[in-house]
């Protein structure tokens, strides 16, 4: 059995063309356009999935309205001699009026359901004559784009010189900004000198407390050297004494 006749109106009808340089991603849109009074399902293949991104490549087109896809072709080696062989098929089918998933309804479509169409890829690069006009559109277009910044910032400067209330505010506020800074590095001087004096202070009192503690420790070996000199000196006259004794 033969398949119904697609419903939807494609543009363009039979080839995407995609014009260079292909250094880069290039965008061809397909226009999709549904003149039924019926929800229409569709669904965007290629032959070479790896080298197209297409969005949106699948959905539903409600009566009477339209939707542009991208087709969005990656960048690769161009070579002029070689022929497009990539192609694309835009398959479609009636929704059903109780349709819950679109999924489900695509397995469960009949082959007598489904609407096709095709369409083959062409690739161009631009004329030496394009890419003339096309960067002379360009410099045109900085170039006017300057002139305008440039004419409407003139007014700007213009205004501001005028407004001496406005330049005598901006004077004022930069003085009370200078005399703030002025005061913080008197703050920050002042800060420094009051650390420095009590590191002072610790160091010459760690240092007075080192040295009260050696000469207390002097003081205490010199008392025990005493004590023992003066042991020895009974010990020796005792004995002289007991030896005298006897």
């Amino acid at each position: 059995m033969a398949r119904p006749e697609q419903v939807l109106v494609l543009e363009p009808q039979h080839e995407l063309k995609f014009r260079g340089p292909f250094t880069d991603v290039v965008t061809a849109t397909l226009k999709l356009t549904n003149p039924t009074d019926r929800n229409v399902c569709f669904k965007v293949k290629t032959t070479a999935p790896r080298r197209y991104c297409v969005r949106p490549n699948s959905g539903i087109i409600d009566a009477g309205n339209s939707v542009n896809v991208s087709v969005m072709l990656q960048p690769f080696d161009y070579d002029p001699n070689e022929k497009s062989k990539h192609k694309f098929m835009v398959q479609s089918m009636l929704a059903p009026y109780d349709m819950t998933d679109m999924e489900g309804v695509w397995k469960e479509a009949k082959p007598e359901e489904l609407m096709d169409s095709k369409l083959r890829c062409a690739f161009e690069m631009p004329l030496e004559n394009d890419k003339t006009h096309e960067s002379e559109s360009k410099t045109v277009s900085s170039s006017a784009s300057s002139v305008k910044t440039e004419h409407s910032a003139l007014p700007k400067s213009a205004s501001a010189s005028l407004d001496d209330g406005e330049v005598k505010k901006i004077m004022e506020e930069c003085k009370r900004l200078q005399m703030e800074v002025q005061r913080l590095r008197e703050e920050n001087k002042q800060i420094r000198e009051d650390d420095g004096l009590r590191k002072r202070k610790v160091t010459s009192v760690a240092a007075s407390h080192s040295s009260s503690m050696a000469t207390s420790a002097m003081r205490d070996e010199g008392l025990s050297i005493r004590i023992l000199a003066l042991c020895v000196l009974f010990f020796v006259i005792g004995v002289i004494i007991g030896k005298l004794a006897l």
